[in-house]
């Protein structure tokens, strides 16, 4: 249907918000350039529509009673397209935020559901050229907005460790069958801390790779200066593995440049002795668990006797830095969401249904839940009042705080520091209001959302127990340097 014209009096509501004011004669005149200049949107409308990529037939099915145990399941399937490769005879999750052509994809959303995608994400040919086999999609939380494992449409999704806690979130599911063995190898998604919460939180081992390393062709986006994608997987050596199988560019997805790579499978097994690292100071925010500070500093003492030089330094801006990511991550999902999931300034393939997809989110607004709610009329409230002109400053802001951390490692080959300042918080209660659900949420940001904004990368590895439950240590380094920090999670893991 082409684009309705404007008339005067539509115009005039159109040009106030715009600081046009106009004259009954120039308003006529803005009449019939506007009506000129729509008439482009005309010739699209009636051009014939490219045609659509086969959809592959894949069967996919919801989990049985009783298969679920964690609710992480989304759906089963049973894909494989080769009985050789790196990853034979390995079982993998995706979280359900990557495309894998022909089985349905939410998002974590009830507005997607029934969107079925035609082409594999990057990450999934890789995976599948290199033997895995696809076994289903994990829980992901409502648009990936959520650091808490309550949010999404499908339901809550529970810590394998003890049922009453979150995973952490986004990439809910991935940690849960992870953790509980369900699956050997997940691939999770981390725009604020999406992959370490889980990992850190289930204990299991998560990597947020250098900002590009890993393609993100096909997988829902929040922001493109925020997007990573990586492993999950229960040793460092399989995270390794599956990031050997992951990195590098696709020719596609503009967000990666200059990227390197490196041989991390090789690296996990090397040496850590003659490596230097940092402990942050601010890494220790005020509520930091008494427990998770001893696990950490005791996984330090074992890096030093594995002849790993340990020090103390002070990064004063670590506690400030990620605040940068509040407009990206803001604006970023405000644009998705208004913009039918894709944002406009990305020059990336858009897929074929999911525009119309997305546009029926109104149609169940009111069921949102209260975290995602907020940061759209956040997102609503920023555009409107100069949030633009604050995002181009997060962007300034960014590019000063990757030279602040890249200072700090001057000397040092990694920086390590908790990844979350606690173990896994209690789900809120089913009965819980706005502020209680919003709060469980956003548990352990402390340390993470910094590492989103500067792209640098960071691995959380398990470092012990605090009364019974994991404690995740992270350590960062250069970009495109996680062949270090898979040396030194090994050497953590080693014990």
């Amino acid at each position: 249907m082409p684009l309705s014209r404007p008339n005067r009096s539509e115009l005039r509501a159109l040009a106030e918000p715009l600081g046009f004011a106009f004259e009954d004669a120039e308003l006529g005149e803005m009449e019939s350039l506007v009506g000129a200049m729509l008439a482009g949107f005309d010739a699209v409308e009636e051009a014939a529509e490219p045609p659509r990529p086969p959809v592959p037939v894949r069967e996919s099915h919801m989990p049985a009673e009783g298969e679920n145990p964690h609710g992480a399941w989304v759906c089963r399937t049973a894909i494989r397209e080769r009985s050789e490769g790196r990853l034979s005879g390995r079982t993998l999750a995706l979280k359900d935020n990557i495309a894998l052509a022909g089985v349905p994809m939410s998002g974590g959303t009830p507005f997607l559901e029934g969107y079925v995608p035609e082409e594999d994400a990057t990450v999934v040919r890789r995976v599948l050229d290199e033997g895995a086999e696809i076994v289903g999609k994990a829980a992901c939380e409502y648009l990936s907005l959520s650091a808490g494992s309550h949010t999404s449409a499908t339901g809550v999704v529970r810590n394998p460790r003890d049922p009453e806690r979150t995973t952490g979130g986004s990439s809910s599911g991935c940690g849960a069958l992870v953790a509980s063995g369900a699956v050997d190898l997940a691939i999770g998604g981390d725009q604020g801390g999406s992959i370490r919460f889980p990992a850190s939180f289930c204990g299991i081992v998560g990597m947020k790779p250098t900002h590009g390393l890993v393609p993100y062709t096909g997988i829902l986006s929040i922001d493109a200066h925020l997007d990573h994608t990586g492993p999950m997987t229960a040793t460092v050596a399989d995270n390794a593995l599956l990031l050997d199988v992951l990195a590098g560019p696709d020719g596609i997805d503009t967000r990666q440049q200059q990227t390197r790579t490196d041989r991390y499978a090789a690296a996990a097994a090397r040496d850590a002795s003659g490596l230097r690292i940092g402990i942050v100071r601010e890494g220790f925010p005020e509520e930091t668990d008494p427990g998770v500070e001893v696990r950490l500093r005791e996984a330090a003492e074992a890096l030093a006797a594995r002849g790993v030089h340990v020090e103390e330094v002070s990064i004063p801006e670590h506690v400030s830095i990620g605040g940068a990511g509040s407009p990206l991550l803001l604006l970023g999902g405000y644009e998705l969401v208004r913009g039918g999931g894709f944002a406009t300034h990305a020059n990336l393939p858009i897929p074929f249904g999911l525009p119309d997809a997305f546009a029926r989110w109104r149609e169940h607004a009111t069921a949102m839940p209260p975290n995602a709610k907020a940061m759209l009329l956040a997102g609503a409230a920023a555009e409107v009042s100069g949030g633009r002109a604050l995002y181009a400053k997060a962007l300034r802001l960014r590019s000063a705080a990757i030279s602040t951390y890249d200072r700090a490692l001057r000397g040092l080959d990694a920086l390590m520091m908790p990844t979350t300042p606690t173990t896994a918080p209690r789900l809120p209660a089913a009965d819980a209001d706005a502020f209680a659900r919003f709060a469980a949420g956003g548990a352990g940001v402390a340390n993470t959302m910094q590492f989103d904004v500067t792209g640098h990368p960071a691995i959380s590895v398990p470092c012990g127990e605090s009364e019974g439950l994991p404690v995740g240590g992270m350590l960062v380094a250069r970009h495109w340097d996680e062949a270090t920090l898979y040396r030194l999670a090994a050497a953590i893991e080693a014990g």
